[in-house]
């Protein structure tokens, strides 16, 4: 899972962010996946990440060394945002892998285009909830005997027909971001949703509900949630039977758990006091 980032890396993070600017559908396309390599090189050589992250180095010395390393392998906008990014102060050395991790995902996100942003978001719940509900498939995708290029492709073979290319590379990354240690594959998945959603100014919000909502049930919801946090909201309905009744909202940073079973918890807890 993706760290959040604070303090210098913070502040760094959104400068880099902030020269992302606007490329061709297909420029954006490769632009995640060269700032995807990115992060798995610098996670992988921690020789080179703590010299271009050091800093006791002078700033010029470290955009030299990623110079020197990568001209010719990546596009003038990786290797820009790469050389840029080494001379800013990190608060942890780990901390640039991740913010080229989050530039790789909105790069991915917007070569989708404006019209087909949204639905990498709702494609990437949906593969989500799949590897978290379907036993089997979580099982081979966490199996150390497999490869993770062998991980990767299963997952990305079961949705390369029914989602869009963007949804796929990340997927797929996700995948192999999760086999390299960097948490679990649902909650890698679950951390470039947030991405996404944040990059089109959306904050995503979970609903478990013990029973299928109706449609205007769920736009009301969604508008007063808009409301309530000041932005669109990307509004994603669970249905778990076990909850018996009520509603549990997960936003933001916030819970707000008016389900039946802990309300009954709740109650059992207290006589139990």
């Amino acid at each position: 899972m993706i760290n959040q980032l604070r303090g210098a890396s913070a502040e760094a993070l959104e400068a880099l962010s902030d020269q992302l600017g606007t490329s061709t559908l297909a420029d954006s396309a490769t632009l995640g996946e060269e700032l995807f390599g990115l992060a798995v090189l610098l996670r992988s050589e921690a020789g080179l990440r703590r010299a271009v992250t050091d800093p006791s180095v002078d700033a010029d010395a470290r955009a030299g060394i990623v110079t020197a390393v990568l001209t010719g392998k990546i596009g003038d906008k990786a290797l820009g945002l790469i050389t840029d990014a080494v001379t800013r102060r990190w608060t942890s050395p780990r901390d640039l892998a991740d913010a080229l991790e989050r530039l790789a995902v909105v790069a991915t996100v917007r070569s989708a285009g404006k019209a087909d942003g949204p639905k990498v978001g709702d494609e990437l719940f949906s593969v989500g909830r799949l590897v978290e509900t379907e036993r089997d498939l979580y099982s081979a995708l966490t199996d150390p005997a497999r490869t993770a290029a062998d991980r990767s492709g299963l997952l990305t073979g079961l949705i390369e027909a029914r989602t869009l290319p963007a949804t796929q590379t990340l997927v797929r990354q996700a995948v192999l971001t999760a086999a390299s240690g960097q948490g679990n594959v649902d909650g890698v998945l679950a951390d470039y949703q947030r991405i996404a959603a944040a990059a089109q100014d959306e904050v995503v919000a979970v609903v478990r509900t013990a029973r299928e909502l109706r449609r205007a049930d769920v736009e009301r919801l969604t508008t007063a949630l808009g409301k309530a946090y000041a932005t669109t909201v990307q509004l994603h309905v669970v249905v778990e039977p076990e909850l018996v009744g009520g509603l549990r909202v997960e936003i933001a940073d916030d819970v707000i758990d008016g389900t039946v079973v802990t309300r009954l918890d709740e109650a059992r807890r207290k006589i139990a006091g």
